[in-house]
Parts: structure tokens; C-alpha cells; sequence
């Protein structure tokens, strides 16, 4: 990369438009990647969220995951 004399140095001596443009070209940030998985689950018909119950820690019974006697 080239520096120019208006580039900006923290204490530590990293230049600051460096870090700046490589994050620019990074890709997709932890919450874009969170808001592009809830998308495209919905037009699965995947349920946003689960069937645990929060308030007991639990969740449902499922016929598949009923034990026998």
C-alpha cells in the first residue's frame, strides 16, 4: 500500500486509510451475515425461531422425540 504524508498513525504506528480501505473490501459484516441468514430461512419456511420455551428452558416434545416405555 502506499502511503501518503495525510495518512493518520495511531500510537502503535498503524496507518489508519490502510485499515479503513482493507475493511471496505473485507466482506460482509457478523450482523449483515446474521440479517442475510434470517432472510433467506424465511423463504424456506424455516420458523425464525425455535420452539424452546424460555421461561422453562425447555422445549416441546416432538412425536420423534418422545421416548417409548
Amino acid at each position: 500500500m502506499q502511503e501518503n504524508k495525510d495518512d493518520e498513525f495511531t500510537v502503535a504506528g498503524t496507518n489508519i486509510e490502510a485499515v479503513k480501505e482493507a475493511n471496505k473490501n473485507s466482506g460482509m459484516s457478523y450482523n449483515e451475515v446474521k440479517e442475510f441468514l434470517a432472510k433467506s430461512t424465511e423463504e424456506y419456511g424455516t420458523p425464525i425461531s425455535g420452539d424452546t420455551d424460555i421461561q422453562n428452558g425447555s422445549s416441546q416434545d416432538h412425536p420423534s422425540q418422545k421416548k417409548s416405555k
